[in-house]
């Protein structure tokens, strides 16, 4: 049992690690509204704790809704202290065989989704001048990866929004942390992939082998669900939260392998990058 017991609100905690979140939030103490898109996982979130359970049916880009759902949780359940943007989906496809109506479908619920969410919660937090924002991003957003472009794009767009909207809130109080996990024992390479047709057999010979490899991997992952929840709570208590929580080793290998590639470039061509700007005029006498 914590000793400062919060109100959380967390996306899509159905299954996953949304689900992960909310089960560990309970076990701690805290009371945990979590929203779902059916009756009957509302039904089972609700059963996890008789008085500190509560259920919303809620579809993330639906933003009237969401803007009801946590004005009313708010006056019903009570001030959120932590919101967890954590509903979203991952969808599989080379970019040029990948319908841009799922692309755009993808960055409806990975990006606007969250960013409703978060908007919602914003006038309240920072009335009372204290709260949390952590929203899921994964290690696809801050390294690419072939076969899942829609996907780590998403997920970059949501890195850039919560890195600025962090800056703009910490002078009230508010705290915003990027949530990157890599590979966990989830759905989300299984039951909850979206997978767009394949219709180029160009591709072949580099996306078969990462589509294997994804469907070998899925419920075998390096990352416990669990875990990954214990991780998130250890950081709400303490005085200076990451903006950035990466969670797996994988995910530490592989983004940090992404930004030494950055690092790469920024070093080899620097004196291109410096040779555009105008040329510094020399003060008189110097």
């Amino acid at each position: 049992m914590t000793d400062t017991a919060r109100t959380f609100l967390i996306t899509g905690v159905s299954s996953g690690l949304g689900r992960a979140f909310a089960a560990a939030a309970l076990e701690a103490g805290h009371t945990v509204v979590g929203t779902v898109r059916r009756d009957a996982d509302a039904t089972a979130f609700t059963a996890l704790h008789p008085e500190r359970a509560h259920a919303r049916i809620l579809d993330v880009t639906d933003d009237a809704a969401v803007l009801a759902v946590v004005g009313e949780v708010e006056q019903s359940v009570g001030p959120v202290d932590v919101l967890i943007a954590n509903a979203g989906y991952g969808l599989e496809g080379t970019f040029e065989e990948t319908p841009l109506a799922d692309l755009r479908a993808q960055f409806d619920v990975n990006v606007f989704g969250a960013a409703s969410t978060i908007q919602a919660v914003l006038p309240h937090m920072r009335a009372r001048r204290r709260g949390h924002i952590l929203a899921v991003t994964s290690m696809g957003g801050l390294a690419g990866f072939p076969g899942v472009s829609a996907y780590c794009g998403s997920k970059y767009a949501l890195e850039g929004i919560l890195e600025s909207v962090g800056r703009e809130i910490a002078p009230f109080g508010i705290h915003v942390t990027a949530v990157e996990p890599g590979s966990f024992r989830t759905d989300w390479a299984g039951r909850s992939m979206i997978r767009a047709p394949r219709t180029l057999s160009d591709y072949d010979d580099l996306f078969e082998p990462i589509r294997t490899a994804r469907q070998q991997a899925s419920g075998r992952q390096l990352g416990d669900p669990a875990r990954a929840a214990a991780a998130v709570l250890h950081i709400l208590d303490t005085p200076n939260p990451p903006a950035h929580l990466v969670l797996g080793s994988d995910a530490l290998r592989l983004i940090r392998a992404g930004r030494d590639a950055v690092d790469r470039d920024l070093n080899t061509w620097a004196d291109l990058a410096r040779s555009t700007d105008f040329p510094q005029e020399k003060e008189p006498g110097e």
